[in-house]
Parts: structure tokens; C-alpha cells; sequence
């Protein structure tokens, strides 16, 4: 398949045809032994080409084959042998016990075992838009389809092509021929490139032919080829094709089909140094893309910070206990409860092994933190959740920022007991708000007077001000005369109480230490989005949590700022922690800064016009207490700015500002799959360090690609400059087609291999975003290829016009010298372009050698280059019309390349305008329009 692609080419297949034409006249003519030289050379040059391409191509859908294979493996938790782990979803079995929860993707066929207000996307499959709820007698699970409420269990029953899905994707081929913007724009510069090659090919075989004609080309002898009345029919015509076949060969030259070729290899080349860097490509757009972003709106936790955290405050009964696990300080009644809504009021789960010994927690980051803490107080897990059952759960999201359950108490003989309990945990400020009693340490209901809230109010701002993470819970008595519903339906639409709550506990949440605390710890995002409640609400605990941020978080913050790239934190912390955290990320310079509208709560920003966001919303370096609609609106003004923005996000209800963006970041570890199928690129450790690497490899792929356009107009114009001007002032030219295809050979597909693969460097952060506007072709690369073109044309010129006389070949015979002469320019160019290869790596540095050792691919490249050159002069002359030079005339040609890097260095001390190219032509052209007008 990729042979015949590559046998597609327009002029390869001209190029064929002359071969087989320039073969049959040769033999004809010359006989068998000799003949076949000139056409057999333009075949094999042909084929060389051809397989080149198609093995690259062929290579290249490789490494995207396997990329597509990374964005459909999603890991997911499995329940096996009454243990929760994680596994890829293709090691998925029927059997398999999987807990869903919102944003999961359901991952196989199956049936519903537990659910709780549990709602499923099915448009994927069945077209309609509307959310289905799941219950005992709806029971069925679809694969692909996306959980967009509650949570529940399934049971697998069908994997792999087995499913409904998977039935459908075998009767669809996936379309992976996404174009990107820059490679749209390159087919435009190439489309032009080539209209220009055509023109110059057209009018060289004008004259060519006019000339042939008209007796004024000769034979290196001096003999006229063409004498009218005198030469054969077979001659003519093998004249007429040696010359179709130099202007097809120009076009070739001149169309760099190199160029789609090295977007496609610096992509795939990316993409695969990115999975090491821990980011996966979803759409080959959002790799470019991303060398143009000028604002980061980034998520705190987890992504600035380590999101590992463990419980090191705790403020119970109204007063704090020190440490925060003594159980001795805690009353009986306020213990239980602790416990209780510990135990049931969370997503996570606990696997206690038969040792009995290294229990396995697993959850969220937030879930885990304050299980660990319930096990250090003397919880059993399963003996707590064993005395009462669940009757409705209110799934924690980020827009409530809070996350409850109601409980059924079950007696000594397993009997329902006529109490509910209602236990809520959130972020610490919003469930306070709601709360109007506390126990005190006696077991005692006290009523929540304003001075008391304003106490624990304190404590809050002083755990957040240490950058600390508060969790509040707390709960609510309930009995069967407040029309509880029982119908499974009745339940799916009743909303838990939020008023009148009970405080139990505020907790503060630090990062863990111990590589034990550490797993445990990771469960604390889960505080990252808890909002205030309104309402009433006794309370029973508050929780503080710290999440420092990541090792060289503030080196890429500011390196991200050096490069001309805003980062902004939202998160849904409060605005105490909120500083806290920008300080000591670098994002905000110190706390004197922290002021509006440097740093603005959510609500604020949402109730304001949209004029007024465009106003401050590029002075705006924190949001706190945001909403994934503050986001979302956050990104909007930005964009309306005219920035190119990129955002980070986890949850399901960040698919929108995700989608809105630029570049939507998916966080890998705790995102959900609707966020991951909105993104276009997935974090995939959550770590803002990766997300920098990949603006460093976004503005890699724009500066590779440019790299190579000035290598290759560089070999564009020389060529054909020196091919037209010697064709119209001789009748000849001295590079002929096998030789021109080999110079294409190097300029496109190994040029490209070589340049498109160049790693990126710290220096590509010392420049300002690329515009998406800006020109392909810089002023700085126009004056690099113009003076290394410019140098090559007259250094050949002056070769192919007085070459015998430079040379010494004066007393040599014509024919040999004309050969020796043409060799030495063909050997010469060569050699221009190995060395000018070097100087493309580096287009505004001088030190053009600058980590070339590392880059194994275009020191072999380079290498091949002159070796397959060095054979060619030596070895193939009969094919390429060459012949062997001696160790002077090699020193003289090396001596011609060589002067190329003296030349850049002095070329990139003339200074260039800061106007692009383009827009003088534009404004010449404009100035002109309007002189006419005026006239």
C-alpha cells in the first residue's frame, strides 16, 4: 500500500516513463552494453526514492498505530477476590466486579449490582442524548458509554468484540488522516513552491528545445547534436527525451514533497518523546498548537502540588486535639459518629490481608487521607459499614463541592432501626455555613452561636494560611416522620438535607512523609473540590490537610514566565490556601501581590459582565473557590483577548472549559474518562513540570519544521538558479537528472529524517510564543538560506563557466574536462548542502554544534550521505555521468562546503528587521493600490 502511495507522485511517474523511453533509444542506438546506462540510472534513482519514501511512510504509521493504542488504554479499578486494583481495560474478563463513578467510562457490557442515583451517557450508542438512570429494573450496562451522575457497581458479563460496542467499532475503520493546521499551511507554501518550479521547468524546456533545434547545442566534442535533413528520427527524438527528462527532473527539485513528509515525521517523532515525558497526544494538532500558547490555566492540586496528604490537624468538639489521632480525647457518641461517616460516607475502599497486616487503601487522594486517619482512631472498616445500610448517596462533584450519604441503622438482630443518619463531607468553610449545633466534649448538642463560628471560622483561615487543606464533616439526625422516600425511583430524585447539620470535625491535611502515609495520602484531591453549602447543618469535624507543591514546580512556573507564558492556578480551595500555594509555586512574586484582581474568589469573577472579565482577566494569576464554570468563563475571556490558551482539568464538569480551550490538559491519574475524551492532550502523572515540556515540544515541532524549510529553499533555489541560467547561456546543464535525484533524495527524506527529529532545548523558552500568524518563513531564515544560495549559485557559476581554466584543465580533452568540471560542481553542491545542514540546526545561534553529538540520527544521516557521495563519484560514474577525482579535486569541493559555516557566522551578525517579510510586501502592494486610486 505505501509503495503504491509513494508511486502515485505525478512527476515520479513522468520520470518512469522517460527512463523506459531514454532505455529502449539507448539500446537501440548504443546497444545493450552501453545503452542502458542513461535510463537504467533514471529507473534505479526512481525506485530508490519510491522505497525510501515508503518504507518512512510505512514507519511512521507504525509509531501512530502504536500511540492509538496508548489513548485507547484506559486503566481502571477492578474488584477481584473481594480486593480493589488497578488494570488496563483490555485485561478487563467477565467476572469482573468494577466500581463506575461520574466521568468513568463504563468499560464492557454488564449488569447493574449496586447503584445510587446512578445515570448513564448512552449517546454513543443509541444516538439519543438523554441521560439514562440505572436501577434494578434497568439494569444493563452498555460499553462506552459514560457515567454522568452517581455511582455503583458492575458486573461484567461481555469484553471485546463481544460487546455492543465492540460489534460496532468492527464495522468502522477509524480515520487517522487528521490533517493539522501547520501541515495545511505547508501544503499551501509547497502548492506554491511548486507552481514556481513548473514555470522555470517549462520555460527551461522552451529553450532547451529551441536550441536542439536550431543547432546551437553541442556534443562535449563540439559537435551539433541536431542537424536538420541529416540527423535520424531515433536520435532526435532520444535528444527530445534527454531534455523532457532535465525539465521533469527540475520539477522534481522543485516541489518539496519533503515538506508534508517532515511535519508527519516531526509529529509522530514528538508524540513518542512526549509518552516518555509523561504526555499523550490525542489530536496531532494540539503538538503545534501549544508551541503558540501564551496563558496556562492550571489546577492546583495535583498538578502544582503532590496531592499526597495525610490528617494533621483536627479540631473535634469545638476544640483541637493534639495529636489528631488520640481516640482517648473523644466522647463516646461524637467517636461513633467520626467513625461511622468515616466508614460509609466515601467512594474508597479498604482490603485488610489474611497477615492482617499492610492494609490497602484506595480512592481518591482526599478518601484515602481520611480513611487512614479512621484507622489510626481504631476503626474497622468493615465491621462499621456492617451496621448500617445505605439508602441514597449525594455523589461528591466539583460543583457542589461536597459529598453525602444517608444511612439506615441497623439494630443488634439486624433489624432496620427507625433512625437515618445523614453524614455530609466538604470543603471546610461551605459545610460550616451550613451547620447550627456541635457536640462539645461531653457528648453535648450545643448550638452554634455567631461567636463560636466565628472561632472555627479562625481556625480554617489559620490552617489555610499554612497552606493547609480543611475538611469538614458533619451530620443529621433523621426519622421515618420526615417522609423519607422508599421506591427506588423516589429515591433517585431525593435531594439529601443540607440544613441543620451537626458539626462533628474540622480536619487539616498535610503531605505525607513515610512512603506508607504516601499511598495513603494520595486520596486528597478529593478536598481540591469542596464548595460552601447554604443552609443550616450541626457540625461534627473539621480536617486540615496540607499539599505542598511538586519538586520543580516554581522552575517550570518561571521558566514558563521567562518564556512569555502566563501561568494561572484556579482551584477550589479557598483563597487563603489559594495564596498560599501561588507563593510558593512563583506564580505570585510574594503576599503583597495578593490582591485583587491578582487573586479573585470564583463568585466575584461570575458575577461579573463580560466586558469587565476581558478587562482583569489578563491581571488575574489566582482564582480560588472556582467553579469548573468559573473556568470555563475564565477561558472564554482569555480567548477573546486573543490569547491562545491552554487548561488543565480532572473532573467531569471541566469538559466544557476543556473543549473551549485551545489546548485542553487532561490529568492522567485522577482525571475522569469524559475529561480525558474532551482533552487533547493527556498529563499523564498530573504533573505542571510535564506540562511545560510539552510547550518546550510544541515550539520543537514549529522550529524542526522550520529548520527544514531553510534547508530546503536553500537546495531550491540554488538548483534551479544554477540550472536555468547554465541552460540558457549553453544549451547544457551541469546537474543531470540522476544526479538532481539524488540531491532530492538528501533534501527531502533523509533532510527531513535528519532536521525533524531534533530534540528540544532549554533555548526555545528564551523566545516569546509563535504567533499563529506569524510567517513560516522568518526575516532571519530568509537572510540565512538567501546568503548560503547566493554563495552556492556564484561559486558554481563561476565552476561551470571558467571551471577549466580554475581547474587546469585547459590541456586536457574537451569531453574529459566538461565531465571532470560537472563532477566537481555536482560534488561540490553536494557537499554545500551537508555542511549547510549543520548551519539549518541552528538558525539564530552560533554555536551550530550545540548538543549534535546527541542527536545519533542526523550524525548517521550526515555520515550515510557522504559515504553513498563518496561511492557515487568514485564507483558510479558510468550511471551518473561522473567521473573519479583526485585528492585535490575532493580538498577543493570539501573546501567549497566548508566555507559554508564561516559564512553563516558572519551572515547572523547582519541584523534583520523586526517586520516580517510578508507584511512589507503586503504594505508595498497596499501603497501602490492606493497611489492608483489616488490617481
Amino acid at each position: 500500500m505505501f509503495i503504491w502511495d509513494a508511486c502515485k507522485d505525478l512527476t515520479l511517474i513522468v520520470l518512469m516513463v522517460a527512463a523506459v523511453a531514454s532505455l529502449a533509444l539507448g539500446i537501440k542506438s548504443e546497444g545493450i552494453k552501453e545503452g542502458w546506462y542513461d535510463g537504467g540510472s533514471i529507473a534505479f534513482a526512481v525506485i530508490l526514492v519510491i522505497s525510501v519514501t515508503a518504507i518512512t511512510d510505512y514507519k511512521q504509521s507504525l509509531q501512530f498505530q502504536d500511540l492509538n493504542e496508548h489513548k485507547r488504554n484506559i486503566h481502571l479499578q477492578v474488584i477481584r477476590y473481594g480486593r480493589r486494583i488497578e488494570i488496563s481495560i483490555y485485561d478487563v474478563v467477565v467476572g469482573d466486579v468494577i466500581p463506575l463513578n461520574i466521568g468513568n467510562q463504563v468499560p464492557a457490557d454488564g449488569i447493574l449490582i449496586t447503584g445510587h442515583s446512578l445515570a448513564v451517557d448512552e449517546s454513543s450508542m443509541t444516538g439519543e442524548s438523554k441521560i439514562v438512570n440505572k436501577h434494578s429494573k434497568e439494569p444493563f450496562l452498555m460499553s462506552g458509554c459514560k457515567v454522568a451522575d452517581g455511582s455503583g457497581t458492575m458486573l461484567v458479563t461481555a469484553v471485546g468484540i463481544n460487546t455492543e460496542w465492540g460489534l460496532l467499532m468492527t464495522s468502522i475503520s477509524e480515520d487517522t488522516s487528521e490533517e493539522t493546521p501547520l501541515q495545511v499551511r505547508l501544503n499551501g507554501l509547497a502548492t506554491f513552491i511548486g507552481i514556481a518550479g513548473l514555470a522555470v521547468a517549462i520555460i527551461v524546456l522552451v529553450v532547451l528545445l529551441a536550441r536542439y533545434f536550431s543547432g546551437h547545442t553541442k556534443n562535449p566534442d563540439g559537435s551539433v547534436q541536431f542537424i536538420a535533413g541529416k540527423t535520424s528520427v531515433g536520435d532526435a527524438i532520444n535528444g527530445v527525451v534527454k531534455i523532457a527528462t532535465i525539465a521533469v527532473t527540475i520539477v522534481v527539485v522543485a516541489v518539496p514533497e519533503g515538506l508534508p513528509l517532515a511535519v508527519t515525521l516531526t509529529l509522530a517523532y514528538s508524540m513518542k518523546k512526549m509518552m516518555a515525558d509523561k504526555a499523550l497526544v490525542r489530536r496531532l494538532s494540539a503538538c503545534e498548537t501549544m508551541g503558540s500558547a501564551t496563558t496556562i490555566c492550571s489546577d492546583k492540586t495535583g498538578t502544582l502540588t503532590m496531592n499526597q496528604m495525610t490528617v494533621v490537624e483536627a479540631c473535634v468538639g469545638g476544640k483541637k486535639i493534639l495529636p489528631p489521632n488520640d481516640k482517648s480525647q473523644l466522647s463516646p457518641i461524637l467517636y461513633s459518629l467520626l467513625i461511622e461517616g468515616a466508614a460509609q460516607n466515601t467512594n474508597g475502599s479498604v482490603f485488610v490481608p489474611e497477615s492482617g497486616n499492610g492494609v490497602e487503601v484506595s480512592g481518591s487522594p482526599t478518601e484515602k487521607a481520611i480513611l487512614h486517619w479512621g484507622f489510626q482512631l481504631g476503626m474497622d472498616f468493615e465491621a462499621t459499614r456492617s451496621e448500617s445500610s445505605i439508602v441514597h448517596v449525594f455523589p461528591f462533584n466539583s460543583d457542589k463541592k461536597r459529598g453525602g450519604v444517608a444511612l439506615q441503622m441497623v439494630t443488634p438482630s439486624l433489624q432496620p432501626d427507625a433512625e437515618i443518619h445523614i453524614h455530609w463531607k466538604g470543603a471546610a468553610e461551605i459545610v460550616l455555613a451550613s451547620c447550627t449545633r456541635y457536640f462539645d466534649i461531653n457528648d453535648q448538642l450545643v448550638d452554634m452561636d455567631e461567636e463560636k463560628m466565628t472561632v472555627l471560622r479562625n481556625v480554617i483561615e489559620d490552617m489555610a494560611a499554612n497552606s493547609l487543606r480543611c475538611v469538614a464533616i458533619a451530620y443529621r439526625l433523621l426519622d421515618k416522620t420526615e417522609n423519607i422516600p422508599t421506591g427506588e425511583e423516589e429515591l433517585a430524585c431525593w435531594s439529601l438535607p443540607e440544613d441543620d447539620l451537626v458539626l462533628l470535625a474540622i480536619v487539616g491535611l498535610k503531605v505525607c512523609i513515610s512512603s506508607r502515609i504516601n499511598t495513603i495520602m494520595s486520596s486528597l484531591s478529593f478536598l481540591e473540590s469542596i464548595t460552601i453549602l447554604e443552609g443550616s447543618i450541626p457540625c461534627k469535624l473539621c480536617i486540615e490537610m496540607q499539599d505542598p507543591c511538586r519538586p520543580g514546580v516554581k522552575d517550570a512556573v518561571h521558566l514558563c514566565q521567562k518564556a512569555g507564558v502566563k501561568v494561572k492556578m484556579v482551584t477550589g480551595d479557598n483563597v487563603k490556601t489559594a495564596k498560599a500555594i501561588a507563593v510558593e509555586c512563583g506564580i505570585l512574586g510574594s503576599l503583597a501581590d495578593a490582591t485583587e484582581p491578582n487573586i479573585i474568589e470564583g463568585k466575584t469573577f461570575r458575577a461579573l459582565s463580560d466586558k469587565e472579565r476581558e478587562d482583569i482577566v489578563e491581571k488575574i494569576s489566582v482564582m480560588g473557590r472556582s467553579s469548573p464554570n468559573d473556568k470555563l468563563l475564565l477561558v472564554q475571556a482569555l480567548r477573546r483577548k486573543g490569547h491562545v490558551v491552554a487548561v488543565t482539568g480532572d473532573g467531569t464538569n471541566d469538559a466544557p472549559a476543556l473543549h473551549e480551550a485551545d489546548i485542553g490538559l487532561a490529568m492522567g491519574i485522577q482525571g475522569t474518562e469524559v475529561a480525558k475524551e474532551s482533552s487533547d492532550i493527556i498529563i499523564l502523572d498530573d504533573n505542571f513540570a510535564s506540562v511545560v515540556k510539552v510547550v518546550k515540544w510544541g515550539r520543537s515541532v514549529y522550529a524542526n519544521i522550520q529548520k527544514f524549510i531553510q534547508f530546503q529553499l536553500t537546495i531550491n533555489i540554488a538548483a534551479l538558479v544554477i540550472n536555468v541560467i547554465a541552460s540558457f547561456s549553453t544549451g547544457d546543464v551541469p546537474l543531470n537528472t540522476v544526479q538532481l535525484l539524488w540531491v532530492n533524495l538528501i533534501m527531502d527524506t533523509l533532510g527531513a529524517l535528519a532536521l525533524a527529529t531534533e530534540s528540544p532545548t532549554d533555548h526555545l523558552m528564551d523566545q516569546l510564543p509563535v504567533g499563529r500568524r506569524d510567517p513560516l518563513v522568518t526575516n532571519i531564515m530568509w537572510r540565512n538560506l538567501l546568503i548560503q544560495a547566493m554563495y552556492q549559485v556564484s561559486v558554481l557559476l563561476i565552476l561551470n563557466f571558467q571551471g577549466r581554466s580554475i581547474l587546469s584543465l585547459r590541456h586536457e580533452i574537451n569531453a574529459y574536462a566538461v565531465k571532470v568540471k560537472n563532477t566537481i560542481i555536482f560534488n561540490a553542491f553536494v557537499l554545500c548542502q551537508v555542511f549547510n545542514e549543520f548551519n539549518a540546526r541552528k538558525p539564530d545561534e552560533f554555536n551550530i554544534f550545540k548538543g549534535v553529538t546527541k542527536n545519533y540520527l542526523f550524525m548517521g544521516i550526515v555520515g550515510l550521505t557522504i559515504v553513498i557521495q563518496i561511492v557515487i563519484i568514485e564507483f558510479l560514474g558510468n550511471f551518473t555521468k561522473t567521473v573519479k577525482l583526485n585528492w585535490k579535486q575532493w580538498l577543493i569541493c570539501v573546501f567549497i562546503g566548508f566555507i559554508s559555516w564561516p559564512l553563516a557566522v558572519i551572515g547572523k551578525l547582519i541584523p534583520v528587521p523586526t517586520t516580517p517579510m510578508n507584511n512589507c510586501f503586503r504594505r508595498f502592494q497596499c501603497g501602490r493600490t492606493r497611489r492608483k486610486m489616488d490617481s
